[in-house]
């Protein structure tokens, strides 16, 4: 996880040209939107918002990750204590 946030933080990453279908007024919206919140154009903004949805589910999937390793600590019958610091480990390298 670590190395993928670092990945994100280059200012030159490389672009791939993709297509996709977006409904006309989303576009316009976008477009509309896009300079009052600071944006150069549209397409940067949507960027940012799949930015902004991929970093929160890649956090929620690295939580249920961890909950499902703490369930199998505690089925091999782990000690509490051991789990707290597998966990507490876990989640400083993720974060």
């Amino acid at each position: 996880m670590a190395e993928r946030i670092k990945r994100s933080l280059r200012r030159n990453r490389p672009m791939a040209t993709i297509s996709i279908r977006v409904p006309e007024d989303v576009i316009d919206d976008l477009k509309e939107v896009a300079p009052k919140l600071g944006f150069g154009g549209y397409q940067p903004l949507i960027r940012d918002y799949i930015g902004q949805g991929l970093r929160k589910d890649l956090i929620r999937l690295s939580r249920s990750e961890l909950v499902e390793l703490e369930k199998s600590l505690r089925r091999h019958e782990v000690k509490s204590g051991v789990i707290s610091a597998v966990l507490g480990e876990a989640a400083q390298r993720s974060a």
